[in-house]
């Protein structure tokens, strides 16, 4: 019974198979595909900007992709030939890098940012180093002692001892300022061999500014006696022109208190007289060669008394 149903079942399959329909010949041919409606767009309804958008900007070119091609080389930037300037235009420049560094050189705490960074410059070469040093010792006066206040003020090597004697053979002038330690001078303010006067071959001109003069009655009782600090003072300024003896003129300057017909100005006067030294006076005391005009300043004890803002250990006569 199984082999005949299967026999059956296979009967019936193939008898299926041939009830299917037959594929019949036809003489009609195909058309175009153009002739045909089509789901895509046609040129007349393609946009170009909408395709447009849809490209990278890198592909917006008609050259090959960048990113392909070599990037350019970098142009090296020649450096200015400062040398190849006339010495004139060179100096100039100099003159204006060291425009900021103040008048007088002096031991000071604000050196280092003040004009050791400026003096870097010089160690550009040879040349540079010879013209600017030149420029800027020639044109700085140089303090002979130092007066600022601290560890500067009683050092035995002064800023001028520092010095190398080529730079010392640059300097034009020298300043000396007296008034400083009037009680008791320190002891670094010697003249002697270190100090390097000997190698100030140019300096033709001493200023010699006082800052105070303790003859004047406000300092009595706390000055040393037999007019001490006045012959300390002549006696400093003697030695400095033993060792410089081709200085030319004295130029004397001094804050307002200091008097003219002092013990201490006419002391120093007398030194540089009896030399034969030409005698100039300065911009901020405002002597003359007349005879100083001492202004009488009439006191009222009724006056009211007022306590200066800048200085509050001054008081001021309204």
């Amino acid at each position: 019974m199984r082999h005949r149903k299967s026999g059956a079942a296979k009967a019936s399959r193939a008898v299926g198979g041939a009830l299917g329909p037959t594929p019949i010949s036809s003489t009609l041919t195909t058309p175009l595909s153009s002739a045909l409606p089509s789901t895509y767009a046609s040129e007349a309804e393609f946009d170009v900007n909408d395709e447009v958008v849809k490209i990278p900007i890198g592909g917006l070119t008609l050259d090959a992709s960048t990113s392909d091609l070599p990037k350019p080389k970098r142009a090296k930037q020649r450096p200015f030939r400062f040398l190849d300037l006339p010495s004139e235009l060179r100096l100039k420049v100099y003159d204006y890098h060291f425009a900021n560094t103040g008048g007088v050189l002096d031991l000071d705490p604000d050196n280092y940012k003040r004009i050791h960074q400026k003096l870097a410059f010089l160690r550009s070469c040879r040349t540079i180093y010879r013209e600017a040093s030149y420029l800027f010792y020639s044109t700085h006066p140089v303090r002979v002692f130092p007066t600022h206040p601290g560890r500067f003020f009683k050092t035995k090597k002064p800023l001028l001892a520092r010095m190398k004697p080529c730079q010392r053979a640059s300097m034009t002038s020298l300043e000396l300022r007296l008034g400083p330690g009037w009680s008791k001078p320190p002891r670094g303010w010697v003249v002697n061999p270190a100090l390097g006067l000997s190698d100030c071959i140019n300096v033709t001109r001493l200023t010699v500014f006082v800052e105070c003069d303790p003859g004047n009655d406000i300092f009595k009782g706390f000055r040393q006696p037999d007019n001490f600090y006045e012959r300390f003072s002549q006696s400093l300024l003697t030695d400095v022109l033993d060792e410089m003896p081709w200085v030319e003129r004295i130029e004397f300057d001094a804050w307002p208190s200091v008097k003219k017909s002092g013990a201490l100005m006419r002391g120093l006067m007398e030194v540089t007289t009896s030399r034969g030294l030409a005698i100039v006076w300065g911009k901020e005391r405002g002597w003359t060669d007349a005879e100083e005009v001492e202004r009488q300043v009439s006191l009222n004890l009724n006056t009211p008394l007022l306590i200066h803002h800048e200085n509050p250990g001054f008081m001021v006569v309204v």
